[in-house]
């Protein structure tokens, strides 16, 4: 049994959401896969099959099981347990390690896409010494992590965040699972950066800030005043200029990096009158307009 693409795979499906157990008592031998996804049940009995060349069975509970001695005998001498707070990665080359990494987050891991805010990959587990080796092999592949604990429920979690790390991720390991394949599109889709295309007809122009601030204006409660966000600066710079020139808005453009460390930019109208102006020519959405309402009483 040496260790190849398959047998990575078989090996991370065992560690995450699998089982390598037996009974004397009762005399049975089971290597298995729990998960409610039939496209990785199916890819653990088709990776299994080629690595033991016996084809485990697919149950209607979510599982996908295998009862033999022999392997169980064979899987636990090279590779030791499989209990949760137990399992280590073992020595892989970069493309096994890849498929490793694959089959384990798509059983374990997560993906989250908050529009323009929070996008991330996470995964939870018991293991902290193996959950140091995902982290290692994926600062290894160039993928940053931020790990985290739960003292009293004896839980680690880490985090992947960042353009960067999470195209590399989406690039070099990826998803099998269909809804995370799909979330990681969101997550890559939501980076995209457009530039505003700003008219050079005058009352287009005028047209399109006006849309601009009912969609993208929000009002800070806590201090009344009026904010544009975006990854561009130019967009932002650009505004800056016609708003002044237009409506004789003054406002500021300042970089902000948020507790992530991601880098935004932030136009900012500050002035009560000019922020009482734009409300009064209804330049703000009709939720905004009563958040300032509310402020201002």
């Amino acid at each position: 049994m040496e260790m190849d693409e398959n047998l990575a795979a078989v090996h991370a499906y065992l560690c995450a959401d699998g089982y390598v157990c037996t009974s004397e008592k009762w005399k049975y031998y089971r290597i298995g896969l729990r998960n409610t996804n039939f496209v990785l049940l199916k890819d653990f009995q088709k990776k299994f099959k080629r690595v033991f060349g016996v084809k485990p069975i697919i149950r209607k509970d979510g599982r996908c099981e295998k009862s033999s001695k022999k392997i169980y005998q064979e899987i636990t001498k090279k590779f030791g347990s499989f209990y949760s707070r137990e399992w280590r990665m073992p020595e892989m080359d970069e493309e096994q390690l890849k498929i490793w990494l694959r089959a384990y987050f798509d059983c374990e891991g997560w993906v989250f896409c908050k529009t323009h805010q929070n996008r991330h990959i996470g995964a939870d587990c018991v293991n902290e010494k193996g959950l140091d080796q995902v982290i290692l092999a994926l600062n290894n592949l160039g993928i940053n992590t931020i790990k985290k604990s739960n003292k009293k429920r004896k839980i680690y979690r880490i985090y992947i965040y960042g353009k960067e790390n999470l195209s590399k991720f989406k690039e070099e390991i990826g998803f099998l699972h269909p809804d995370k394949v799909k979330k990681i599109e969101e997550v890559a889709e939501d980076y995209k950066v457009y530039e505003w295309t700003f008219p050079e007809n005058e009352l287009l122009l005028a047209t399109f800030i006006k849309e601009l601030l009912k969609s993208k204006g929000k009002i800070k409660k806590d201090r009344g005043i009026i904010r544009l966000i975006s990854k561009s600066e130019e967009n932002l710079v650009r505004l800056q200029k016609e708003l002044k020139r237009l409506f004789e808005v003054d406002c500021k453009v300042n970089k902000r990096i948020n507790g992530i460390g991601t880098v935004y930019f932030e136009l900012s109208i500050n002035k009560q009158r000019q922020v009482k102006y734009l409300v009064d020519k209804n330049l703000l959405n009709n939720e905004e307009k009563q958040k300032w309402l509310i402020w201002k009483k």
